[in-house]
């Protein structure tokens, strides 16, 4: 399955699922990263972590132990 961390910059993606247990989890979903949203990869930094994207009108950098985590459609 695809996820976020390999997501291309400059595309949007859908996401299908969020995976991991407890607070993790719940901390992701607190952001708006929830089923069905759209994100759009801004930039990867220059050593691959984290990711800026935008989610739901604002931007959000995530580490890519979290982006690991959001599979996408």
């Amino acid at each position: 399955m695809k996820t976020l961390k390999d997501a291309k910059v400059g595309t949007t993606v859908t996401v299908a699922r969020v995976n991991g247990t407890g607070a993790l989890r719940r901390r992701i979903m607190d952001m708006g990263v929830t089923k069905g949203t759209e994100i759009y990869v801004r930039k990867v930094a220059p050593l691959g972590d984290p990711l800026e994207v935008t989610i739901r009108g604002y931007e959000l950098s995530i580490r890519k132990a979290d982006a690991e985590m959001i599979e996408l459609a």
